[in-house]
């Protein structure tokens, strides 16, 4: 009974200056439980038209939100974060229904999203400029930070809440106004936190909310519109980069958190327990259906074989089922298509020769489920070391030496995170210089944090999401020059 009225609670429309509205074509979506394949909830299918009146939104109240002094606007961040802690129960709940996390995970994601609603409410009233003299003594040099203005943020739909508090909240912070599009998969949960940020007293028009199965029919209009000035997209590189070439002209301000294919080294030297229970959170954590994800398990030939056992004994003790039930650790995947491409890369690895230790193949019945799986002996060319896998899959390759190491880890295109487990601490400072991605695990499986800037280089993305440099991706810096004062 609480799963129906939880549901029945969410808005099924569109959230557009202030008000709930229907789609302007009247057509709907339907969200489905990943753990059943039933249909959970009906929801607004926004189009083209419903777009512009949402751009027209954002746009029409930004000078109004950017004038709104500092601490209101703080106010009103720290005002969301007490309601969502307050209904952190139901927020879990509700991803795990849409998304199929178990529940215990869903309310992790729960405090972590909300850490973001209260650091940049912290954030908000620190927004500082420069004032001094010229280095010629001719002038005065001030130099000010203003809201970039209107922005379309596309959210992802592996971390429903966290995605949306992590980037709706600088932009308020900042002054900007906003144009949201959720993932079609799981758009309940963004609906139920913009209802909160009304509640908490947010104007209307600051933030709009559009849920579409076209993504790029309602983006067409907001990249056409001239009054749009940045994007914030999270999701695959592939659509990163066709978002980029959209947003090149109209000269956008771009934070793009895209792909990744962490590595995750295991030196002989290192603690070998820790490694494996940083493995644990580092792999399965969200079903492996994450970005910061250990990908690539590269463990040094001395300890393989042992590192190999340990994690099979801890993958065999999960429990998989749906989210919602006890003792459960992995729910489904989100969809049929992502159980296929698991399967696959998982067949492709033991045809060039990789060994399975547990696990392997799509689970059969309701839901989208794979069991979670230890692979090992993986080949040089299989496509699991090139692919982000999105899946409960632990593949393991082996390294000789250092070099060896840096160079299996540096062997992608990605650069987002890596984890590297050594008791050496020169080593551990080597691997930070030497490992080519934005954030870096050592001697932990998770590096996430709302004080800490998030991002990747290479094919990972642009850009850094929370820390102090989280609020600079939607603020921009005004020089001026005044002459100097004579006595």
């Amino acid at each position: 009974m609480r799963e129906a009225e939880l549901l029945a609670s969410v808005p099924d429309k569109l959230f557009i200056a202030g008000k709930w509205v229907a789609a302007s074509g009247g057509g709907t979506l339907d969200v489905q439980d990943p753990s059943t394949g039933k249909v959970i909830r009906t929801i607004a299918d926004a189009t083209a038209e419903d777009a512009q009146k949402a751009m027209d939104a954002a746009a029409d109240t930004q000078a109004s939100w950017a004038a709104t002094a500092p601490r209101e606007r703080s106010n009103i961040l720290r005002r969301a974060f007490d309601l969502l802690m307050e209904r952190a129960d139901d927020f879990a709940l509700l991803m795990t229904l849409e998304m199929g996390k178990p529940l215990a995970e869903s309310m992790g994601e729960v405090k972590y999203g909300g850490e973001f609603l209260r650091w940049f409410s912290e954030e908000a009233v620190r927004i500082q400029g420069r004032y001094g003299s010229n280095p010629e003594g001719t002038g005065t040099m001030i130099v000010t930070q203003r809201p970039v203005g209107p922005c379309y943020l596309i959210t992802p739909w592996n971390f429903p809440l966290a995605m949306a508090t992590r980037k709706i909240a600088p932009a308020l912070a900042a002054g900007c106004t906003v144009v949201v599009k959720p993932a079609a998969l799981t758009p309940l949960t963004t609906l139920a936190f913009v209802k909160l940020l009304e509640e908490a007293g947010l104007p209307a028009g600051v933030v709009n909310v559009l849920t579409t199965s076209s993504s790029s029919a309602v983006s067409k209009p907001i990249f056409a519109d001239s009054r749009l000035r940045k994007l914030s997209f999270t999701g695959s590189t592939p659509v990163g980069v066709a978002l980029l070439k959209q947003a090149a002209d109209g000269v956008l301000r771009t934070s793009m958190e895209l792909g990744g294919n962490a590595p995750f080294v295991v030196f002989e030297d290192a603690d070998l327990d820790a490694a494996v229970d940083g493995a644990m959170i580092a792999k399965f954590r969200n079903i492996g259906q994450a970005c910061t994800a250990g990908n690539r398990f590269i463990v040094q030939e001395s300890v393989a074989d042992a590192f190999a056992q340990k994690v099979t004994e801890r993958v065999k003790a999960f429990k998989v089922g749906r989210g919602t039930d006890d003792g459960v650790t992995i729910g489904p995947l989100i969809d049929t298509k992502a159980v296929e491409k698991v399967g696959a890369l998982v067949a492709d690895a033991v045809k060039r020769g990789a060994k399975v230790h547990t696990g392997g193949s799509a689970i059969a019945g309701d839901g989208t489920f794979f069991e979670p799986t230890v692979i090992s002996e993986v080949k040089p060319g299989s496509d699991i070391l090139s692919e982000e896998i999105f899946g409960p899959v632990l593949s393991i390759a082996t390294f000789k030496d250092e070099a060896d190491a840096v160079r299996m880890a540096n062997a992608t295109e990605y650069g987002l995170i890596g984890y590297v487990y050594t008791k050496d601490l020169a080593r551990g400072q080597r691997m930070i210089d030497a490992i080519d991605t934005g954030m870096m695990g050592l001697n932990v499986g998770v590096a996430s944090n709302a004080a800490a800037p998030f991002g990747g280089v290479k094919q990972s993305g642009l850009g850094r999401e929370g820390g102090f440099e989280g609020i600079h991706e939607y603020l921009s810096t005004k020089y001026t020059l005044t002459p100097a004062h004579s006595g």
